[in-house]
């Protein structure tokens, strides 16, 4: 009597995962970031906004990755960071930078590429891509994109050298 309803169970399943789109199946292969302003540690009071897509490949032995950002100017950097979203945390990984402050405007695909271990750095350098991978998984990393408009200390859109958009990773 139970095994007809454990057969139903199972074929349900399996078509569930032959439809489904490769984000449901298999959600730790598949990571993004939404970046904004209030997402910040204190908040930046800013326009900018973006967005992160990560996907493991090759058996977890690579991650691509791609940054998008609109209404940001004078980026200096973009780094995958580890900390809870409410707290500042150590760079582990760049994807964009580093380069000169007062870079100007940007809009668009600013960066894409491909981690593999030996790119981690910061607490990470030196261990298994499935160490920040797992830590992706677990929430506990986040985007930030942090700008310098080459003037000390001016405060203003642009200048953001402690991040001007972030966002958790999930």
């Amino acid at each position: 009597m139970k095994r007809p309803l454990l057969i139903a169970l199972a074929t349900g399943f399996v078509a569930w995962v032959a439809i489904s789109p490769p984000h449901l199946v298999a959600a730790d292969r598949r990571f993004s970031a939404q970046l904004s302003g209030s997402e910040e540690v204190p908040p930046s009071d800013t326009d900018a906004t973006g967005h992160v897509n990560f996907v493991v490949a090759k058996e977890g032995a690579e991650l691509h990755y791609r940054v998008v950002v609109a209404n940001i100017q004078n980026i200096v950097s973009v780094q995958i960071q580890i900390g809870p979203r409410d707290q500042n945390g150590s760079a582990v990984a760049t994807m964009y930078g580093p380069m000169a402050p007062g870079g100007g405007r940007k809009s668009g695909v600013i960066a894409e590429g491909t981690f593999t271990s030996s790119d981690l750095t910061g607490d990470l350098a030196g261990h298994p891509l499935s160490d920040l991978i797992g830590n992706m998984a677990a929430g506990r990393t986040y985007v930030n994109v942090h700008t310098d408009d080459g003037v000390p200390g001016s405060g203003q859109r642009g200048d953001y050298p402690d991040g001007e958009v972030r966002g958790q990773i999930h």
